[in-house]
């Protein structure tokens, strides 16, 4: 037993704090800090996984579960009609991915190391799919300004945009979710080879888990991050404004940051002994599928829950920080290697985009 996973006396302490109705920055931070095992699992069931299915499917599985407390954070948000909040942790997710995971990642490995290298091809595969979604989700933005609408502010909290962007919404994540799809039969079947090059090599040989109990660690660690994360739902706001920080920050940040733990820690942790395949897989194909997946299923579930249906349109701060992220995971692949510094360079700007976002 690993000394993180003593943090998991911190799950039953939230729900305790929860149904106490206790401070809020106390529920939020002890829901915050039981999240934390839970990924540390999902880690080492994604890494045993990833030695018998390669870091192809491995990434998959590990993205999957661990865009689950995400994708639950964001329902309740949109039954109490919080668009924007949802929208702001869309984005928070796809840049923390870029920037904050992939550059930890690329640090942790990248010291005592020259360089490590990666899977070329399967990386530049999940980054153009990115800037696909990239371009997607800001053409609706386009089409507002074009007809002489405005941008939400950072303030608000929804906005009715009217049917004629409802209806363009809508459309664009079902075209969305259909490449998602394609991506995932080329991924998985048509080009499976390219991105599980390690396919049929057995880690129970050697100690590893089978993939039945890696599965089910994983479902299990996913449940109980689910369970942590409509903890956090019901303490996010008033726990941000205590602590002074807007809600628009906390959902660009604080949510972005504890729904992807499992991520941040299996990234990390995968880099550390020199797997990038899986870290890269990892970090952009978990943004990928923020923005294929989980933003269109959001849209679409707007239309059937909350007071009206979610418009793609996103704030000034937000289209500028997808945009600068996306292109910069586009030129970091290129060429299938990294270094320390790299990841140094991904953090600094993540850190400048927080202070703009904290100013906002």
């Amino acid at each position: 037993m690993r000394p993180v996973h003593y943090l998991g006396i911190f799950i039953p302490i939230a729900i305790g704090l929860e149904l106490a109705h206790a401070s809020p920055v106390l529920v939020f931070t002890a829901a915050a800090l039981g999240v934390i095992p839970t990924a540390a699992v999902m880690g080492e069931a994604t890494e045993h996984l990833a030695a018998q299915t390669g870091p192809g499917i491995g990434g998959f599985l590990n993205v999957t579960f661990g865009n689950a407390p995400e994708l639950i954070i964001a329902f309740f948000a949109l039954k109490e009609g919080l668009h924007e909040v949802v929208k702001a942790s869309i984005v928070g997710s796809i840049v923390g991915n870029i920037l904050l995971v992939l550059g930890a990642a690329m640090l942790v490995g990248g010291l005592g190391r020259e360089k490590q290298s990666f899977n070329k091809t399967a990386a530049n595969a999940q980054s153009s799919m990115l800037l696909l979604a990239l371009t997607a989700l800001i053409l609706p933005a386009v089409f507002q300004l074009v007809h002489g609408g405005g941008l939400p502010e950072v303030g608000d909290e929804r906005l009715d945009f009217g049917s004629d962007l409802e209806k363009l919404s809508l459309g664009v994540a079902l075209v969305l979710m259909a490449t998602y799809a394609a991506g995932l039969v080329f991924s998985l079947k048509t080009h499976r080879k390219t991105f599980n090059p390690f396919e049929g090599q057995e880690a129970e040989a050697h100690g590893g888990w089978s993939i039945k109990r890696s599965l089910i660690m994983l479902a299990i660690a996913a449940l109980l991050v689910g369970v942590m994360s409509e903890v956090l739902v019901g303490s996010i706001s008033e726990a941000s404004a205590d602590i002074g920080l807007s809600e628009f920050f906390v959902g660009v940040f604080v949510v972005a940051i504890v729904g992807n733990a499992a991520e941040h820690w299996v990234a990390v942790l995968v880099a550390k002994k020199d797997q990038m395949d899986l870290a890269v897989s990892i970090a952009i194909g978990s943004s990928a599928q923020i923005a294929l997946f989980v933003a269109p299923i959001l849209v679409l579930l707007s239309f059937v829950i909350g007071p009206n249906p979610m418009a793609l349109v996103f704030n000034g701060y937000e289209l500028g920080g997808l945009v600068f992220a996306v292109l910069i995971a586009n030129f970091i692949t290129q060429d299938g290697e990294s270094n320390w510094f790299e990841g140094v360079q991904l953090l600094a700007l993540y850190l400048v985009l927080g202070l703009v976002f904290f100013f906002a």
